[in-house]
């Protein structure tokens, strides 16, 4: 699928009941090798939070619901590129073990955050998130639709 100039992705910080975390391991692109979070792009006609559900499913085969934002990650790629992503906090609907999708991923599974600390293999990215997110003040808030003014077929926002 042809992205255009404009990108936008969704990820999801998913944690369990044990306060470990959900993390794969992509098998190419920059992330190819290193513990990260399932994460991918939003398709037309849907929201980036439906994104990140879809894509902790399809990556891992673990059902999870959005709690909240984790955190937004903008960056411009080559001066040309405008990629963003937005970084969900979720929690599983059930505690299973993950599966790794096949051809994607080299690795699907819970670790702990020293576990994460401790590894070489942890992104940069996921390590700076690991560290930051106690101090982060998550919160579960959603925000009612503005109103049909605005025409919206599907619409949540979260704080």
């Amino acid at each position: 699928m042809k992205r255009g100039k404009v990108w936008l992705a969704a990820a999801g910080v998913v944690i369990d009941s044990r306060e470990r975390w959900l993390v794969v391991k992509k098998s190419y692109g920059g992330l190819k090798g290193q513990w990260s979070l399932p994460a991918g792009f939003v398709d037309a006609g849907e929201r980036a939070d439906e994104a990140a559900v879809r894509e902790v499913k399809e990556e891992t085969n673990i059902d999870a619901v959005v709690c909240g934002v984790a955190g937004i990650r903008s960056g411009v790629i080559k001066s040309d590129i405008s990629d963003t992503m937005i970084i969900f906090h979720m929690t599983p609907k059930e505690e299973i073990e993950p599966t790794a999708h096949a051809g994607e991923l080299l690795a699907a599974r819970w670790m702990t955050v020293k576990e994460l600390e401790g590894s070489a293999d942890t992104s940069v990215l996921l390590r700076n998130i690991v560290t930051l997110f106690e101090t982060a003040g998550l919160g579960c808030v959603e925000i009612p639709d503005p109103g049909p003014q605005f025409g919206y077929t599907s619409y949540r926002c979260f704080i």
